[in-house]
């Protein structure tokens, strides 16, 4: 499986996801031309790393929309362990969470991070991709699954885009 690397063009693909309660579908490339968008992928609802990293998105999500910045969050995990998640656990996020549910996987095996091994087969792998306003791989990075996402990193990959983008209109 290869990773998509920076400067690729990054694979679409729509997937059903909810933001909050509310039920929709996320489409990568209905966000072209509009905005940069953070994909992150993180292995399972209910474990405790993913538990801390959804919700210090969501605290930083004035951050991102500083910085034209959509985020969807992407998991193995079905749309209802998402809401219930949220319900029971999360609060709820103010960014979609996709379901990659079914057919099991297909978009993270786009993206290469899909685990077929050992331990825990099946699950993505924690991974950021920055998706910039053309559809390009600006970013990707993956983390071990334990791992701590650097917001900061991120950040400094999207003002980089702001800039850029600025420069070029």
């Amino acid at each position: 499986m290869k990773i998509p690397q920076p400067g690729e063009l990054a694979p679409d693909f729509e997937l059903p996801a909810v933001t909050g309660e509310k039920k929709h579908q996320f489409k990568l490339s209905s966000h072209r031309g509009e905005r940069n968008v953070v994909l992150a992928f993180y292995p399972l609802d209910w474990t405790t790393t993913c538990g801390v990293q959804l919700p210090a998105m969501n605290a930083d999500m004035q951050k991102f929309t500083e910085l034209q910045t959509q985020i969807a969050a992407i998991s193995v995990d079905s749309i209802p362990s998402h809401i219930a998640w949220q319900e029971k656990q999360l609060g709820m996020l103010n960014y979609p969470m996709l379901s990659d549910f079914f057919p099991h996987g297909a978009t993270a095996e786009k993206y290469g991070i899909l685990r077929l091994g050992a331990p825990i087969p099946g699950i993505n792998e924690r991974a950021i991709f920055v998706v910039d306003k053309q559809g390009k791989i600006s970013f990707s990075r993956v983390y071990e699954l334990g791992g701590k996402v650097d917001h900061d990193e991120i950040f400094d990959v999207l003002r980089g885009l702001q800039s850029l983008s600025a420069r070029t209109a």
